[in-house]
């Protein structure tokens, strides 16, 4: 299915849930809705699907204005944060349900399908009994199952893997990547993880406060945000923004912090004096490499999470967070010296456009 918005939007009384918003959506690719709770995800998601019915605009599928049919009436599925299954059918029978209302399956055929789905979703010993029997997990892999098995030309996935446990979602992320790309299902899969929207790669809808603020592939959208906003949205942990002054090729942080900059970096000011820097966490690094620019902070905290440490790091009035590969042993109150390479800053206007995005 080919899904085309032009210039949906959706009021509430006087609030607004969601500006104008035109998009298109190709079949075969996933496209991930990536924003902070009450962005819009889920608003533009219902619209998409028939659920609501937008305040302005029109919702396009396969050339076919849909904006009035009601959700019943469209070949689509949707797999929502809180899984819902029918409690009184076992987890075979949810997941059959789909192919039994589409009667054009006979028995052993229907068996084939639900037994290879339950097999991919790790639920086969699981079929017999009641969805209320299953964990948390489970349950949400029946409802998901039973999404996937109906083959609709519109897949709706809102943060259907949330409530998975971490190696659970790793796997799935995985297989459903390679389900849908040589398919020909439109897959809208909407997440608050901006690490979820570059594993599951295709498309990438970055929504802030009801707007779409950037649309393209994800390795794009990601290492050309286009604002301030897109660059903390698309960020985590979240990208360490300093106010800075441009005099003479030098970015001026505070009054004893100056940083030189690339001449590439240079020509793109093009006579800016006020800009704000953008750091990743992990551009800053424990060790020095050649033509490393060397920061001297003080551990205001140091995070242990699996492999990677953490670091919240302070210097005078400004503060900052690296992401260090490995476990680092920090104390708090400690000097520590980070070290980045000028060119990995990214550099926006002082209205928060972006001006410069490091080469990836």
């Amino acid at each position: 299915m080919h899904l085309e918005l032009q210039g949906v939007t959706r009021k509430v009384g006087a609030e607004t849930h969601l500006y104008a918003t035109s998009v298109s959506l190709a079949p075969g690719e996933i496209n991930v809705l990536l924003g902070p709770t009450l962005s819009g995800k889920t608003t533009l998601m219902r619209l998409i699907a028939g659920l609501d019915k937008p305040s302005e605009g029109s919702v396009i599928a396969d050339g076919v204005d849909v904006t009035g049919v009601p959700v019943r009436e469209r070949h689509l599925a949707m797999v929502y944060q809180q899984f819902i299954n029918y409690p009184s059918m076992s987890v075979f029978e949810n997941i059959a349900s789909p192919l039994r209302i589409a009667g054009k399956l006979n028995e052993q055929q229907i068996r084939e399908r639900v037994n290879a789905m339950a097999e991919r979703l790790h639920i086969s010993a699981y079929l017999e009994r009641s969805p209320a029997a299953l964990s948390g997990g489970q349950q949400q892999r029946c409802a998901l199952a039973r999404a996937l098995i109906k083959e609709a030309g519109l897949l709706l996935l809102d943060e259907p893997l949330v409530n998975l446990d971490y190696k659970l979602r790793e796997e799935l992320r995985r297989e459903l990547s390679d389900l849908f790309s040589s398919g020909s299902t439109t897959v809208v899969y909407a997440t608050t993880e901006p690490l979820e929207a570059l594993q599951l790669g295709g498309q990438t809808l970055l929504m802030h406060e009801g707007r779409v603020l950037q649309h393209g592939p994800t390795l794009s959208v990601f290492s050309q945000p286009c604002s301030v906003i897109a660059a903390r949205t698309f960020s985590d942990p979240p990208i360490n923004l300093f106010e800075a002054n441009i005099t003479d090729g030098v970015a001026q942080l505070s009054q004893d912090i100056r940083v030189p900059l690339h001449a590439d970096q240079q020509s793109r000011i093009a006579g800016q004096r006020n800009v704000q820097l953008g750091l990743r966490a992990h551009s800053l690094r424990a060790t020095p490499r050649e033509n490393d620019f060397a920061l001297g902070c003080s551990v205001d905290l140091a995070e242990i999470s699996g492999s990677e440490t953490f670091v919240h790091l302070k210097r005078g009035a400004l503060s900052m967070v690296a992401q260090l590969p490995g476990v680092h042993d920090l104390s708090l109150g400690s000097e520590s010296t980070m070290h980045f390479q000028p060119s990995d800053m990214f550099i926006f206007s002082s209205d928060g456009a972006l001006i410069y995005a490091p080469e990836v």
